[in-house]
């Protein structure tokens, strides 16, 4: 039976510490195919693992030109620090860690206020949101629609994108990209500040074999999907509960 999937790419964790280097290197790679992928920016980053390099003053002007390509652009949390042990409670529950879940909503509210402002004060329109960590919570969504005019989330598992009250919600279930067995719409989901060479020659590889089947985030047609179909709630409900058992004592 013939795979009908298609793919996207994201990538987190851009701030001004990033490294510059392998997030260029990433960059050449997906151009020369076409791919335009999701960017995750952290406004304010104070992660200290995020910390690569001294702050490229050129971050901001970098930034611009991806929009300026037709990357999607993501706010991705504040600062990037995690507050609260209450992930596992929230809507995407992957680790305990958060910058979001359990956070009060006024809290919540002022990370993304502040977060949008630092976006727009450099230039950057901004359509969609994703967590460190991809912990967030209902609060996470209120605050959100109070303070923002984003209402695309890149996170939660399901074989395809659909509608969770105002929100569409693209899923993001797996990292490395690979052929998978079921047909889906599925984020691959990089980290450029932690890649080694052998990962940007496997995603060359697997890019090149498979171009036809990439889309960008803008191709989406986000009007077309409804709610939460029943084969994606057993695949999150088994999914969560394997990654649950498998990681037992590590959050």
């Amino acid at each position: 039976m013939r795979n009908n999937s298609r793919y996207l790419i994201r990538l987190d964790d851009a701030c001004p510490t990033m490294d510059a280097t392998k997030w260029g290197r990433m960059e050449t790679l997906l151009d020369k195919y076409g791919v335009k992928p999701m960017i995750g920016i952290v406004p304010a980053c104070e992660d200290k693992e995020l910390l690569c390099q001294q702050p490229d003053p050129d971050f901001w002007g970098k930034a611009r030109n991806w929009q300026k390509k037709g990357y999607a652009i993501a706010l991705h949390g504040y600062n990037h620090v995690y507050s609260s042990n209450d992930g596992l409670k929230g809507l995407n529950p992957m680790w305990a860690r958060s910058e979001f879940a359990g956070v009060s909503l006024d809290e919540q509210r002022k990370k993304i206020r502040e977060g949008v402002k630092v976006l727009k004060e450099n230039g950057i329109d901004c359509e969609y949101f994703f967590a460190p960590s991809h912990t967030f919570d209902e609060n996470t969504l209120e605050a959100l629609r109070k303070e923002s005019n984003i209402r695309i989330i890149s996170d939660t598992i399901s074989l395809r994108p659909y509608r969770h009250n105002d929100f569409i919600m693209i899923p993001q279930v797996v990292s490395i990209a690979r052929t998978l067995p079921l047909t889906g719409i599925y984020t691959f989901c990089y980290h450029p500040n932690l890649m080694q060479e052998t990962e940007f020659e496997q995603l060359d590889s697997f890019i090149s074999k498979n171009q036809s089947s990439f889309i960008s985030f803008q191709d989406i047609q986000y009007k077309k999907f409804g709610g939460k179909r029943l084969l994606d709630k057993l695949l999150s409900t088994t999914y969560f509960l394997y990654h649950e058992y498998r990681n037992k004592g590590k959050n």
